[in-house]
């Protein structure tokens, strides 16, 4: 089978071939074996009939990138672009936009009559604890006529999704499964002491190392565990025998440039990191051990063009510099230009070592010769934790670039002595298995309060019931009373009728069984229990009256999506009413974002006076019991009231990053900041429809922080 002159993969042609057949399906292959040609083929067979296709994203990033690859494949008049931060050609047949968007739309009551399909990228996503229920939410809204393409590398029970979603849908759902990676992956381990090791033969060489080194296990085991405590604080130590100094990525680097393998991407887990890292090597290194003249040249002319176009203090000379000589770094909180040119460069082969972030590793199609691992652990808000299998594999997927390797190779920094730590960890990645997506269904109160104004209340338990997780406790109730059956049905064989007492042999199962039915019934209703808890909250509050009838609260919630009860709160408790609307807007923005601990701010009196206020609302039980009952924790920043306010008065970012002391770069954080605080001014905007003077404020604020890189598409 053919498409666009090329011959299709057989997982490729048969979810195609499913797609002709009018079905939904769910396509799951490593990174870089081509899943996107089923969207593709979905988005111009859609646009052939005259029907509307919606293609949906995890980050903006993404977004951003499929937004420019279909004007470039169907033409620019065909496509839109819908996210929170830029709305182009909104009514084009084919829009990209993030799940959010999506959800918002079915949540408001678009019909969308036109629309016959829509695809979901990374849809393992669901299990994300924080965005989670958004594609729950999506699935289940989504008229049952439009078919979905959902698209995943790594989503171990993907039966059992697609029997959710086809129960979800009313019509089967094809499942497409390819474990093949278009380029092979070879996994080895970089150790200062041995090189490049093939994890195939680490194990001998590790004995060989015991051997020749001696030394007690209890003696290693003691110095390993202190180790692991400090290696990824960045210190100096020395192995269990003093004789070696540990593997540092500047080693990994000289490896990988003797064996031929850049470029490659360095992951770390944190930004500091990164950028340090990167830092560390460009000292390193002379100008002419990465890139070759031709290829310096060609950096030069590009930084030279970039500062044309956005101005010279963006770069800093030390940046410069290390861009220059084909090192670069890259994560979340980069600022919005200087990240699209380190992608710029690195899609133009004249980065050859880029340190990153997970993050680069979602989606964007920049493969790698080589994949490396600082280490195979991540920080998970509250402390280090082994990375999960999912999350390696997709980094590991970035290594091996289709048509020009004949394989990829990951590497993972290590030192001999910590072999035993690593080996258990490194083997379960191996089997391919990874952790099945869990359902994190749990509507927000935005969510809660459309559905009881739009709907009758058994709809709305309909729609609860409907959730992955809602299914996923009926399988497990079902499970429970077939296990309590077997054991009743052998209570029985064993003489017991159920009359009379128990005899003392059948207690132990009568007492199993009467466990497993309890379970079972406290599971089947819990989803529904939950989303109850929350209509109590309201009630609790004054947002609901008793008879479920919305007060002022409840009609102010319909409205707010970001910080929901937070925001609604100072709104109903006229914090925001006496503020001009540049220092609105620095509220906004720290109910946005939080800045590293580490990042210091200057503030006036006036901004710490209303950030006690804000403080005040955000510290008070309603809010603190609404975090509680939806299991998270509400964004509040003082620190950004000064420099939002700075940024809707006029000032450019570098002046506003002249108010901060950061070691790492923010940027990124602010832009990202000011981006969000601009959705929510919108959202705050309705709630002001009455107030003509305040709806014009507003209106002028939002065009007025619309500007620069807040403006940019990337």
């Amino acid at each position: 089978m053919e498409y666009r002159g090329l011959t299709l993969d057989g997982f490729q042609a048969e979810a195609i071939e499913a797609l002709e057949k009018g079905q939904s399906v769910l396509v799951a292959a490593p990174t870089g074996t081509g899943k996107t040609v089923v969207a593709d083929y979905i988005v111009e067979q859609a646009l052939k009939d005259g029907k509307d296709v919606i293609y949906t994203a995890p980050i903006k990033a993404l977004s951003n990138q499929k937004f420019r690859d279909y004007c470039t494949l169907i033409g620019e008049e065909k496509v839109g672009l819908v996210t929170g931060d830029l709305v182009i050609r909104r009514d084009a047949p084919c829009r990209v936009m993030t799940t959010e968007i999506l959800r918002n739309m079915l949540l408001s009551g678009d019909t969308l009559k036109n629309l016959t399909a829509v695809v979901i990228d990374e849809i393992h996503f669901l299990d994300d604890k924080d965005r989670g229920t958004v594609w729950e939410e999506v699935l289940i809204y989504l008229p049952p006529h439009v078919r979905i393409v959902g698209l995943s590398a790594t989503l171990s029970n993907l039966h059992d999704f697609a029997d959710w979603l086809g129960e979800v849908r009313g019509a089967p759902v094809h499942v497409v499964i390819e474990k093949q990676r278009a380029v092979p992956l070879a996994f080895q381990l970089a150790s200062r002491e041995r090189g490049l090791i093939d994890a195939s033969e680490m194990e001998q060489t590790y004995k060989q190392w015991r051997r020749k080194n001696g030394g007690g296990q209890r003696r290693d085991d003691r110095n390993r565990r202190d180790r692991h405590r400090n290696r990824d604080r960045g210190r100096q130590r020395r192995n269990a025998h003093g004789a070696d100094r540990p593997t540092r990525h500047h080693h990994v680097f000289r490896m990988l440039q003797r064996s031929d393998n850049l470029p490659y991407l360095y992951f770390v887990f944190s930004r500091q990191h990164a950028e340090s890292l990167a830092r560390d090597l460009g000292r390193h290194q002379e100008e002419d051990a990465v890139l070759n003249e031709w290829e310096r040249n060609k950096v030069q002319d590009r930084l030279e063009a970039f500062e044309a176009k956005v101005g010279k203090n963006t770069l800093s000379h030390e940046h410069r510099a290390l861009l220059g000589k084909g090192i670069g770094f890259h994560h979340a909180g980069l600022h919005v230009h200087l990240k699209a040119l380190t992608e710029e460069l690195y899609e133009a082969k004249l980065l050859k070592v880029l340190y990153c972030t997970g993050t680069f590793a979602l989606g964007i199609n920049m493969p790698a010769r080589a994949a490396c691992f600082d280490a195979m652990l991540r920080f998970d808000g509250r402390k280090l934790i082994p990375l999960p299998a999912r999350e390696f594999m997709q980094m590991a997927g970035r290594a091996g670039r289709r048509g020009m390797d004949d394989f990829g190779l990951v590497v993972i920094r290590t030192d001999m002595q910590d072999w035993p730590e690593i080996a258990p960890q490194l083997k379960a990645y191996l089997t391919g298995k990874t952790e099945p997506v869990k359902s994190r269904f749990s509507l927000s109160f935005n969510s809660v309060v459309n559905l009881l104004h739009r709907h009758p209340q058994d709809q709305v338990r309909a729609f609860v019931e409907k959730s992955f997780l809602a299914w996923y406790r009926r399988q497990t109730a079902e499970r429970h009373l077939s296990n309590a059956d077997r054991l009743e049905t052998s209570i029985e064989k064993k003489g017991w009728s159920g009359e009379g007492e128990a005899p003392k042999h059948v207690k132990k199962q009568l007492s199993r069984a009467k466990r497993l039915h309890e379970r079972a019934s406290n599971t089947t209703d819990r989803t529904w229990e939950e989303f109850q808890s929350k209509v109590t909250f309201l009630k609790q509050w004054g947002y609901l009256a008793e008879d479920g009838t919305f007060n002022a609260g409840a009609h102010a919630l319909m409205e707010i999506q970001i910080s929901e009860i937070f925001t609604t709160e100072l709104f109903l408790q006229g914090v925001f009413d006496d503020l001009p609307p540049a220092q609105l807007f620095g509220v906004l923005a720290g109910m946005c974002t939080n800045l590293n601990k580490r990042v210091e701010v200057r503030s006036t009196k006036q901004n710490r006076r209303v950030g006690w206020a804000v403080s005040k609302v955000r510290e008070s039980s309603m809010v603190k019991a609404a975090d509680y009952i939806a299991q998270s924790e509400t964004t509040w920043d003082a620190r950004l009231i000064g420099l939002g306010a700075a940024w809707a008065e006029g000032k450019s970012l570098n002046e506003v990053l002249a108010e901060v002391y950061s070691p790492t770069d923010v940027s990124g954080d602010l832009v990202g900041a000011f981006r969000r605080a601009r959705e929510l001014a919108g959202q705050l905007k309705a709630l002001w429809a009455d107030d003509e003077a305040r709806t014009t404020e507003i209106n002028h604020l939002i065009r007025t922080v619309t500007r620069e890189e807040v403006a940019v598409v990337g």
